[in-house]
């Protein structure tokens, strides 16, 4: 699965930079609402919340924009009431992709994910057409920058409930399930590892391989959902291989 793994690096760069014009913060800060209106303002007691909250910091939302976002879902703020729906299809060469969304208005949403996935040679399923194929994870990406000693930090995942570590070019990436994913990262933190992303996501059990005509048309067809302002996150199960992949996103 490096092709994939590489790929959620490059998404998590992408984010980044969205963040700076503010793309990216509209779109963690509906996450942080709906968490806190469903579950409390109180991460402590609200791991749904923790975790947006924590994916939040990965991209530097400020603080005062994560308040903001909590008092808003707790009732205390105004604001749209947004609600969550998943959308399940596939892709070129029967690459299965989920799509979360949080909208203000399901049937301009729903009108409109059916026209993304029409245009770029996709075509939308019925619930639980895909959703079978993907497992809730917790996913962290540690860079590898000078004094980080990989031993060190894997015996800390470890120890802290990870399930597995792998290298890449220039991070590791650790994986947990849903449940340990919150002391996975307290363990890093407070060991002194700072990860550059932290989220629980949804990642496929199987993968198709790509070839570079079909990656083109898949991740165009990813790109287009991501673009989507009521699109929270897409998860897709392919692999390209990464001197395809790393070539695409060089184009």
């Amino acid at each position: 699965m490096s092709g994939h793994s590489k790929w959620h690096s490059i998404k998590h760069k992408k984010g980044a930079a969205d963040a700076k014009r503010g793309q990216m913060f509209s779109k963690l800060s509906r996450a942080i609402i709906v968490a806190a209106r469903e579950g409390g303002g109180n991460p402590d007691a609200n791991i749904a919340l923790a975790n947006a909250i924590e994916k939040a910091k990965s991209y530097s939302m400020p603080k005062d924009n994560i308040e903001r976002a909590i008092k808003r879902g707790t009732g205390e703020g105004s604001g749209d009431v947004f609600e969550k729906i998943v959308y399940e299809g596939y892709g070129a060469n029967g690459v299965a992709i989920m799509v979360d969304v949080m909208t203000d208005n399901r049937n301009r949403t729903a009108s409109d994910i059916r026209r993304i996935f029409s245009r770029t040679g996709g075509s939308l399923g019925t619930s639980g057409s895909v959703a079978w194929m993907f497992e809730k994870k917790g996913n962290i990406i540690v860079n590898k920058d000078k004094g980080v000693d990989e031993d060190t930090l894997l015996e800390t995942a470890l120890e802290a409930g990870a399930e597995d570590m792998s290298s890449e070019d220039d991070h590791w990436e650790i994986v947990t399930d849903a449940e340990s994913f919150r002391g996975v990262v307290d363990a890093l933190k407070e060991a002194g590892f700072e990860p550059v992303s932290a989220e629980v996501t949804m990642m496929p059990q199987n993968t198709v391989k790509l070839d570079k005509d079909t990656a083109k048309k898949v991740l165009r067809l990813v790109d287009a959902l991501e673009d989507y302002e009521d699109v929270q996150e897409v998860y897709a199960n392919f692999d390209i291989p990464d001197e395809i992949l790393q070539e695409l996103s060089e184009e």
